[in-house]
């Protein structure tokens, strides 16, 4: 099957890549040559676990193609995704200029039926606005279908070869003989492709999202209280998540959820809802405490050292919102820095793949290293922002060296509290006991 993918951010490429991998014929349209320069080359430009051998593979197969050129893209396709940029405008709201300017032009190009499918998450009435665009320039059949996409950066390959559902939104029985036959393959062991409207369909992106980010934040606020009630997250996490109405994902504390998704899709929900008068309390909370929790390792902080961190040097591990992505949108790490540096705090930081994204946004106001060790010269604590594996097993001897004090503020939960604290740390994380060593000598 012939298919274009117009827009080649995160679910543009992901998609594209993987719908070739099944032996579809893609060609993916993006207005930035430079992007597309690289990506004709076989330069790929997000970072993804198991995504550029994919990538390759299908380039090197000629299943792949690249272009600037709308009309090249699409008129030999018989389906036409767009994964295009839904920004948030100043009040919350997607904003829909890409999507519906891309729709307009289809509309001037298109002389047969094809499927067009909103990837991008949308607001509800979104199809109903691309038809009309389309509309206005072509006068011939098409059906617009809501196909929204739950990919989990750091899994997304996965996640998109073997689906837990596809969501389809359309009542054209063509169109939904057309989406079968591209989505069997992926659904072959049997989990379900899920037809509805299209509203429903476009609803369900922004629910499942919020959601999460709902009970992201529940054990948020749960590590919150026990803190103050000498309790431990964990066991409390263990303890629910093994009932399987509540199942034991997204519940693991930290200091908050960012990303490209959760906090755009949460804050569009709540505008919708305002749009049509209803006041979705739940979420405006859920916004609120989410905003405070990444800042909550700077209250820790700044009580260890009394309110003063001016002239403090800290070594901060990880940047990207969460690990297996070099995606710094919303990450809390980079709450963190702006905070502390508004204090008179210096920084020196490591992560795997983020560097380069945090580099072209802060430039030189703080520091980046080689290595994750190469941050701790002289820092008066180590602070962990992100969970990468590489973190979890550190070579604690030259940690210990290489602090002026063996002191770490842990927003990940990433080492064992009574470990840590046998090494000799003063270690505070999020929802469990601080850990002080017996005979308090965790200063140099």
């Amino acid at each position: 099957m012939k298919i274009a993918v117009v827009g080649t951010g995160y679910v543009g490429l992901v998609t594209g890549t993987c719908f070739a991998d099944t032996g579809n014929d893609i060609c993916c349209v993006d207005i930035d040559v430079a992007k597309v320069n690289k990506l004709k080359s076989g330069q790929i430009t997000i970072y993804e676990p198991g995504l550029e051998k994919l990538f390759l593979r299908n380039l090197k197969e000629e299943r792949l193609h690249f272009t600037t050129d709308l009309e090249e893209g699409i008129r030999d396709a018989a389906i036409i995704f767009l994964a295009l940029p839904t920004p948030p405008g100043e009040n919350g709201s997607a904003d829909l200029k890409y999507v519906l300017g891309v729709a307009d032009h289809i509309g001037q190009i298109i002389n047969s039926y094809k499927v067009i499918v909103d990837k991008s998450t949308v607001p509800v009435g979104t199809a109903e606005k691309v038809r009309a665009a389309i509309s206005k320039n072509y006068s011939g059949e098409f059906d617009v279908v809501s196909n929204p996409e739950f990919l989990r950066e750091g899994v997304a390959v996965d996640d998109f070869m073997k689906p837990d559902r596809v969501v389809v939104g359309t009542n054209s029985e063509r169109a939904r003989k057309v989406m079968d036959e591209l989505y069997n393959p992926f659904v072959r062991q049997g989990n379900p492709i899920i037809y509805m409207d299209e509203r429903s369909a476009e609803l369900t992106k922004y629910a499942a999202n919020s959601f999460l980010a709902t009970k992201i934040t529940f054990m948020n606020e749960v590590a919150q209280l026990c803190e103050r009630l000498n309790a431990d997250v964990d066991m409390v996490r263990r303890g629910i998540g093994s009932d399987e109405r509540i199942g034991k994902r997204f519940l693991f504390p930290g200091i908050g959820y960012g990303g490209s998704c959760f906090p755009k899709d949460v804050h569009a929900l709540v505008n919708s809802s305002k749009e049509v008068g209803y006041d979705f309390q739940i979420l405006n909370t859920v916004m609120d405490i989410n905003e405070k929790q990444k800042l909550h390792l700077v209250y820790k902080i700044r009580r260890y050292f009394e309110g003063n961190v001016k002239g403090k040097h800290f070594a901060l591990w990880g940047l990207a919102f969460k690990p297996n992505t070099d995606d710094i949108r919303e990450a809390p790490a980079l709450y963190i820095i702006d905070a502390l540096l508004k204090e008179g705090a210096t920084f020196s930081v490591f992560d795997p793949e983020a560097m380069n994204n945090v580099r072209n946004l802060l430039g030189n106001k703080i520091q980046y290293c080689d290595n994750q060790y190469d941050t701790l010269k002289n820092a008066d604590a180590l602070i962990i922002a992100t969970e990468w594996n590489e973190f979890r097993t550190p070579n604690f001897l030259k940690i210990v060296t290489a602090l002026k004090n063996k002191v770490i503020f842990d927003g990940r939960n990433v080492f064992d509290v009574n470990a840590i604290k046998e090494l000799g740390f003063y270690y505070e994380s999020i929802g469990r006991a601080t850990a002080i060593p017996l005979n308090g000598n965790y200063h140099k």
